[in-house]
């Protein structure tokens, strides 16, 4: 069992409320903030939103669960990333900010008794971080601390424990020439968006190689730009040959310059600033034309 100083709570907190911020403000303050929705249109929109989850939520709760997600058409379950209730997983953050305590309550402590990784599955690297690694350690955040109203009493670092367990089993994947994960195709931003779930499980842990091999994957990256400081879309991981050389701001490289930005935001580490400026500064002198 991994126990955790209370500094290490209050700094590990800043991760929760970091990436749901932003979902935060629109499901309360939708009415103050946004421009041309006065206050009851504000509120229909936030009931809108809660009904449009709750529909899918129970969906997949009533007909997949504990499968990963929910089929539409059949209404049946079905694996599709490694067989661990991913929808579930998915879910934890959404419900402690609409508030489901029980809800929130009932999955976290499901999630603790029933949910290993002691299991021979082929997942995907990208998937399984920013989906499942990131949901044990918010819904861990959120759990722990008084602060964010929806704190278990009888939580005992399940989640923590289980995400831990996790990296390490994701950690062979990084051993590559490049530094740059495995992946059944690696994407730039399949290798570039693991540093926020890796950065934060060191902190919480006192490990620093989950953001050591994180930190190395950006570098393997970003060593291998074009001389215009652009990266392209896939990469060979063995060779770090780029094998698709598109260079853009969407699909397979958009979170590399998302993760970057709040990389340094969160850890305030100043070389990640340093790669993000270079490559925003290149991405809107070279890219900035319609259509991207």
């Amino acid at each position: 069992m991994i126990l955790m100083e209370s500094n290490k709570l209050r700094w590990g907190l800043c991760y929760a409320i970091f990436i749901s911020l932003t979902l935060s403000s629109l499901v309360r303050d939708l009415g103050v903030s946004a421009e041309g929705v006065n206050p009851h249109e504000a509120k229909q929109l936030r009931d809108e939103v809660r009904e449009m989850f709750y529909h899918a939520f129970d969906g997949y709760m009533n007909n997949a669960f504990p499968l990963d997600e929910l089929r539409p058409l059949s209404c049946q379950g079905e694996d599709t990333l490694g067989g661990y209730a991913l929808t579930l997983i998915d879910s934890l953050d959404t419900l402690a900010l609409l508030g489901d305590r029980e809800r929130f309550t009932s999955s976290v402590q499901w999630i603790g008794k029933n949910l290993q990784f002691n299991i021979n599955k082929t997942v995907s690297v990208f998937e399984t971080t920013i989906r499942v690694l990131g949901g044990l350690l918010s819904a861990h955040l959120i759990a722990s601390d008084y602060a964010t109203g929806m704190r278990i009493p009888s939580y005992d670092n399940e989640l923590l424990v289980l995400a831990e367990d996790l990296a390490r089993r994701m950690l062979p994947a990084f051993d590559t020439p490049t530094g740059i994960p495995y992946g059944s195709i690696t994407s730039t931003a399949g290798g570039g968006t693991l540093t926020l779930e890796f950065g934060v499980l060191s902190r919480l842990t006192n490990d620093p190689v989950f953001e050591q091999v994180a930190k190395n994957a950006v570098r393997g990256l970003w060593a291998r730009r074009s001389t215009l400081d652009l990266v392209g879309a896939h990469i060979n991981v063995f060779t770090g040959e780029w094998t698709q050389k598109d260079a853009g701001i969407g699909t397979s490289i958009d979170s590399f310059y998302e993760y970057l930005l709040k990389a340094y935001i969160l850890f305030g580490d100043e070389e990640y600033l340093y790669i993000f400026q270079e490559a925003y500064g290149s991405a809107m002198h070279h890219l900035h034309k319609d259509p991207w």
